[in-house]
This record gives C-alpha cells, structure tokens and sequence, in this order.
C-alpha cells in the first residue's frame, strides 16, 4: 500500500505502471480492429490447419477414391456456382454450412463404413466449423440459403450417386473452405475444373 502511494505522487512512477501493466494489456485484447466487422472477424482459420499434410492426404486420397466411382461427369456440388451473388466477405460463413451438411448429411451417414479415413476426415472437417462458431453473416442470407438449397436438392436429386459425388469433390470442399477462411488464401484449387 506504502508503494501505491508513493507512485500516486511520482508522474514517473505513473508512467512506468501504465506501460508495464495497462499497455500489453491492451495490444493483446481480443477486440476486433477498428472497420473490421465483428461478423468478419469469426469467419477466419489459421493456414497452418490446412497445411498438416496428414488429413490433407487422407482427404485427397478419400475424394480420388471415391471420385472415381462418380459416374456423373455432368454435375457439380463444389464449384463457383456456390458463390453466385455472395460477397467475398460472407463466402466462409457459405463455405461452414456447406462443410456442416457435407458432414451430417453425407459423412457421418452409412458411407462412413464403406471407404477408409471417412471419420478421421469427417472429425477434421466438425472441428473447422467448430473453430468457425463465431462466424456469421453480414447482409442479407437470401442469396446463402438459396445456394445451399440448390446443393442440396441437386445431392438429392442425383440419390446415392449425390453422396458419391460429395464424398468425390472432398478435396474441392477443402480448398474452397482453404481460400474462404484463411487471411492468406492460396491461388486456384485442386485443379479440377
């Protein structure tokens, strides 16, 4: 108590404090920076997640696998056609929904018994949008959901074959959850057109 008051009659005791206790307080708070949207601020993931050359292999290996079963050469679920009319700013919010109905309604259903690395792929996949929990919308969602239910209906409409082709496209979903999510997106995809 005898130091408090000896640094309250000190100026320079008042600077010391407030540059050794209150400044790195404040450069590391978590508060989002000035004109950055507190919705934008959610929707990222560190590169380095999709950089762990394991689960990339497994989910490359998975989706060449499968693709390969894939007798529709016509149809596409991941591709650009999930961006139309959706701001860059709200492509990770899309590409988290699309990763949650990949997950539930096709990894996590019979399928995972019928190809390896399905759950390890599966598990890695929940933990993005885990990770992606704060991450919302900006804007208005008609343009979202509407996309989503077009994936949805075209997964549906193509049966057995729809998970298939889900299951094919893996390394897709990866790439575009990649560019999506991360500060440093990397240029182009699989190569897969």
């Amino acid at each position: 108590m005898a130091h408090l008051q000896t640094l309250s009659k000190s100026f320079p005791g008042w600077v010391f404090f407030c540059c050794c206790c209150c400044l790195p307080l404040l450069l590391t708070s978590s508060l989002p920076l000035k004109g950055a949207s507190a919705a934008h601020h959610g929707c990222r993931l560190k590169k380095v997640i999709f950089q762990q050359s394991y689960i990339r292999n497994r989910t490359y290996t998975l989706a060449k696998m499968v693709h390969a079963l894939d007798k529709d050469t016509d149809n596409r679920l991941i591709g650009q056609q999930l961006y139309v009319n959706i701001k860059e700013n709200n492509r990770c919010y899309l590409m988290k929904r699309v990763v949650e109905i990949v997950v539930k309604d096709v990894l996590l259903t019979e399928v995972k018994n019928q190809y390896p690395y399905v759950e390890e792929v599966a598990q890695f996949l929940a933990s993005l949008t885990s990770e992606l929990s704060r991450c919302k919308f900006s804007g208005s969602r008609e343009h979202i959901g509407k996309n989503l239910e077009q994936m949805k209906n075209k997964m549906e409409q193509l049966g057995e074959n729809g998970k298939t082709k889900a299951i094919g496209e893996l390394d897709l979903l990866f790439d575009y959850m990649e560019n999506a999510c991360t500060d440093a997106p990397k240029n182009g995809g699989t190569g897969r057109k």
